[in-house]
């Protein structure tokens, strides 16, 4: 009987688990991702509003590459920065949500475990690339309110791509550091992730160990990560705020205080989610409030930034006009 017990046992944990030689452990070789709903109806649903925006954000993105790209009028710092932007977000939304709208009509929700692995780490890659790059972007406010006269000669050219360059490298470099601490956990069962995507903490969750050394080490790397850079950042508007409250025209202020929100608007987005859902303990996951929450720094800030960015800025629909109208950019 004990055998037979055993033969069952063994058939129905054979997709999902694997030995390892010369122990009694037992390895998942593959995460289920649960998503949202199990309900046909709600899936369907939710498809149609992801692919939507998903559709939205890698046009909206790609639009204003373009045009940063064509239009010489735009080749400054700050639409390099933008543009940078965009290509981030079109890259962070396009690791989750295409699997995503898979798994919503299909029957099976599986990923492998060398898939979870990938996608977390390129995940967190972009994600912290992201984090950084907006600092660089206030330190471009900063200069451009602060020292108008000396902009192009502070941010030259050569800085700029050392700058962005920096931002690439240190995300891909701080993600390898988050990624191979959560995937080197052994997890022996269960294997099914309450979540739309591999994100660290939802999958950190089913490991057959305690993970608080890992915790910390995630903790110190999300100090690094977002609260040093929301701290640069406030510093560098509250010195702006200080440099637009001298100008003495109001026209000269509201110009400055509009180029300035957009940025700001971007920032409060993906910075207030990130900090609920990576700067606290696992005790503390709710994990059908993190998937909505995940959302805005994940799918909705990608959708909100060219949006935000076209909509009140002059030189990007100057310039989309010029591709509307004259289909060309460089007269």
């Amino acid at each position: 009987m004990c055998q037979v017990t055993h033969r069952i046992m063994d058939s129905l944990t054979a997709s999902t688990m694997w030995m390892i030689p010369g122990q009694n452990q037992s390895w998942v070789s593959e995460f289920i991702l649960i998503g949202f709903s199990r309900d046909p109806t709600t899936n369907s649903i939710l498809f149609f509003v992801f692919l939507l925006i998903y559709l939205s954000s890698v046009l909206g993105n790609g639009l204003i590459i373009m045009l940063v790209c064509l239009d010489t009028q735009l080749h400054t710092p700050m639409y390099f920065f933008l543009c940078t932007l965009s290509l981030l977000d079109m890259s962070y939304v396009t690791t989750t949500v295409p699997q995503m709208l898979v798994h919503l009509l299909a029957h099976s929700q599986t990923i492998s475990f060398a898939g979870c692995w990938l996608q977390m780490y390129v995940f967190g890659a972009l994600g912290i690339a992201e984090s950084i790059l907006f600092i660089v972007m206030a330190y471009d406010r900063y200069v451009a309110i602060c020292y108008p006269l000396r902009y192009t000669v502070i941010l030259n050219w050569g800085l700029c791509i050392r700058l962005t360059s920096g931002t690439w490298m240190f995300g891909f470099f701080s993600s390898l550091l988050h990624t191979f601490f959560t995937m080197s956990l052994p997890y022996c069962g269960p294997n099914r992730v309450n979540h739309y995507f591999c994100e660290g903490p939802s999958v950190r969750s089913l490991a057959c160990m305690d993970t608080h050394l890992i915790e910390m080490v995630d903790l110190v790397l999300s100090v690094c990560v977002l609260l040093i850079p929301m701290s640069l950042i406030v510093a560098s508007y509250i010195h702006i705020a200080k440099a637009i409250l001298k100008i003495k025209s109001t026209q000269g202020r509201c110009k400055a205080f509009s180029t300035c929100a957009s940025h700001l608007t971007v920032v409060t987005f993906f910075y207030a989610p990130a900090t609920y859902i990576y700067m606290r303990p696992n005790s503390s996951l709710s994990p059908e409030r993190d998937k909505q929450i995940s959302l805005f720094y994940n799918v909705f800030t990608a959708l909100l930034n060219p949006v935000v960015y076209s909509l009140r800025n002059k030189d990007i629909k100057r310039a989309f006009l010029k591709v509307i109208g004259h289909g060309r950019l460089d007269q």
